[in-house]
């Protein structure tokens, strides 16, 4: 019989950043003053106007056009018949929320699929009955055979490429040429060896290259899906054959722009990326439909299942809308948290519409910057902790499309009855009862 070491930790999150947040003002201008999104009627170009300095393609007939004077652009492309829509280029505030919870950290002292000497922290790691996914159960069992490496982006605050548990699980672009300045693959990124940079932009507007991570959540998200298994050092990622993309889209104060995102998730779907990583959001959406469009572009024409976090604001999302997870892309699975007591965690925010699966999310560790390790509670931790189970489930079934992958997810769930009224599933993600279901569908 498996033995636990049960400890408590009293601990507050400070959450200044991605989906710990909510957004506490709508005053001021929080959009850019030199870009406008601008969707066109089919077969329809860029109207001619002098006050365009230029135009970007986003995807279908989506596009952002950079200027001097916004408010009059506004009012010419809305007169004009080839227009459907113009939205600014929002983004979230500056704030900052306290959440405290009470997380359970359960050591399992039975780690025996994996050499890696802090893997006995990973409480999720623990079966089902015991309020994990069953990682160790299915790899001790040889029950996950994966038959293709999966993409996963990451888009996030950047990630440590040089993280001893990471550096050998990193994307390149296998069409780039490492440092010769030189657009080698012809996608409009010059030296994309990891990803891209939506922050940083060069003097012609266009995304740059650099995706270190100075804040530390894009590095510990990857961690929790990828981390090398049985490399002799720190921690394990669920996923086994699994490659990261880095794209920085989220500032350390997560105040990411709608462009940014739209960009980040174009980047990555052309590049391969199969699931799409997302532990950031905002509380108001401002009307906009561009980013719910390549969602739902991106889920359509490459494939790529998007996972969101539900945000931590303790609140029911079917009343008071977060963003991304509010959205409803088929392609879009929504992610709440749990604690290793089996309870939904206390900053966690659900909805039985808007919530599809919950995940261990409070006291997770995973990989920081500089070959540390750090524990870290969020929905943003619960997010990657489907990303990993969805990319381990991909890898060994890789003829499913998003949909029938997130139903997969949500129909294999751990069912937990305190869920029922909380979100969709009704449950807990299961790595095991996830690979079983997707199985039977090759049947």
């Amino acid at each position: 019989m498996k033995q636990f070491l049960y400890f408590a930790i009293a601990f507050a999150v400070v959450c200044s950043t991605f989906a710990d947040e909510v957004l506490t003002s709508q005053s001021g201008n929080n959009y850019s003053a030199d870009r406008l999104i601008v969707k066109l009627q089919p077969q329809q170009t860029m109207p001619q106007s002098k006050l365009i300095k230029r135009a970007q393609h986003l995807f279908a007939q989506t596009y952002v056009v950079y200027t001097n004077n916004l408010h009059e652009l506004e009012k010419v492309l809305q007169k004009n018949d080839s227009v459907v829509y113009t939205e600014r280029d929002f983004h979230s505030e500056r704030v900052t929320e306290l959440a405290r919870d009470v997380a359970t950290v359960r050591a399992s002292e039975d780690a025996a699929p994996f050499n890696d000497p802090r893997v006995g922290s990973l409480w999720s790691f623990a079966d089902a009955g015991d309020n994990g996914i069953s990682v160790n159960k299915v790899y001790q069992e040889k029950s996950t055979k994966p038959q293709k490496e999966i993409i996963v982006a990451v888009v996030d605050t950047g990630v440590d490429v040089n993280h001893e548990d990471l550096s050998n699980v990193m994307w390149k672009n296998p069409g780039e040429i490492v440092g010769n300045g030189i657009d080698d693959d012809n996608n409009g990124y010059i030296d994309d060896i990891y990803g891209i940079n939506t922050l940083v932009r060069d003097k012609d507007g266009k995304a740059t290259v650099d995706i270190s991570d100075t804040h530390s959540h894009g590095t510990h998200v990857s961690g929790t899906i990828a981390a090398q298994q049985n490399n002799g050092k720190g921690v394990a990622g669920i996923a086994s054959k699994v490659k990261i993309m880095a794209i920085r889209t989220v500032p350390n104060f997560s105040d990411e722009k709608d462009v940014d995102v739209i960009e980040a998730f174009m980047y990555a779907a052309k590049n391969g990326a199969k699931i799409i990583n997302c532990s950031f959001g905002k509380s108001h959406n401002e009307g906009g439909n561009s980013v719910a469009e390549a969602i739902d572009f991106i889920g359509k024409e490459y494939g790529v299942l998007v996972v969101a976090a539900a945000g931590n604001s303790s609140q029911n999302i079917d009343i008071r809308p977060t963003y991304p997870a509010s959205f409803t892309s088929e392609n879009l699975l929504v992610v709440a948290s749990t604690t290793s007591w089996g309870t939904m965690s206390s900053f966690s925010n659900y909805g039985k519409v808007g919530v599809d699966i919950a995940a261990p999310g409070s006291s997770i560790l995973s990989t920081v910057p500089r070959n540390r390790y750090s524990s870290k509670s969020g929905t943003s931790m619960a997010s990657p902790t489907v990303a990993g189970v969805a990319a381990e489930v991909l890898a060994n079934n890789p003829n499913l499309d998003p949909v029938t992958l997130k139903s997969v997810l949500m129909t294999s769930v751990t069912k937990v009855s305190a869920f029922s009224s909380k979100i969709a599933s009704g449950g807990r993600i299961d790595l095991k009862k996830a690979l079983v279901e997707a199985k039977s569908l090759n049947k």
